[in-house]
């Protein structure tokens, strides 16, 4: 009776402990394979045909290497500005297409050493409204609120996403064409363009949102 009672006492205490460290092993999916954190830059086994985050590695690490390395970057006298014009998206799968340019521009602000600029014209309403506002006097300024220079374009960086797509009974595939290019604001023309591609085949098809 005793050995019983010490096994349910043993039990009362291990069952919460073995509850609180499942749950602490984090979420567990329906196949019973735990979440995997992993890099960026890996292909995992939840996979598909399309754009993943590999790809994205890929392709903007060597565009940001092919606008650093132009002599219109390298060797410019004076920082070039550069404006970000969103990226056509060609292809069957439905993604975050400017995701792209983000990395890019990212790792340009981050590794370039201030040999580009990039300008934000996603913030000139805010910018325009902060200009008003110390005109006015509603706000300090600490420079002339007369003066407020919003600079020009010298080139802007944008890209195309473009897919082939073969489905049959054995499965499908996918190639991908990734292509950006560089154009001068001034002239028109393109002093810059790379590409990359990628094909993948698989079973069965994926949902990529």
């Amino acid at each position: 009776m005793k050995t019983s009672l010490r096994i349910l006492a043993l039990a009362s205490i291990a069952a919460p402990a073995l509850f609180l460290a499942g749950c602490a092993t984090g979420v567990q999916n329906p196949s019973g394979v735990p979440v995997t954190e992993m890099k960026a830059d890996e292909r995992g086994f939840v996979a598909g045909t399309g754009i993943e985050s590999q790809d994205l590695v890929v392709v903007s690490d060597k565009m940001a290497r092919g606008v650093l390395a132009i002599p219109e970057i390298a060797n410019a006298k004076v920082t070039p500005r550069i404006v970000l014009d969103p990226v056509l998206n060609e292809t069957r799968f439905a993604i975050n297409k400017d995701i792209f340019l983000t990395r890019i521009r990212s790792l340009l602000n981050e590794k370039s050493m201030g040999k580009v600029r990039f300008l934000d014209r996603e913030m000139m309403k805010t910018l325009e409204r902060e200009r008003d506002l110390k005109r006015s006097g509603q706000v300090t300024a600490s420079a002339d609120p007369s003066v407020v220079e919003f600079r020009g374009a010298d080139y802007f960086l944008t890209g195309k996403l473009q897919g082939l797509t073969t489905k049959t009974s054995a499965g499908t595939s996918d190639y991908i064409l990734y292509s950006f290019r560089l154009t001068d604001a001034r002239t028109s023309e393109i002093v810059w363009e790379s590409s990359s591609e990628i094909k993948k085949q698989g079973l069965e098809d994926a949902a990529y949102k």
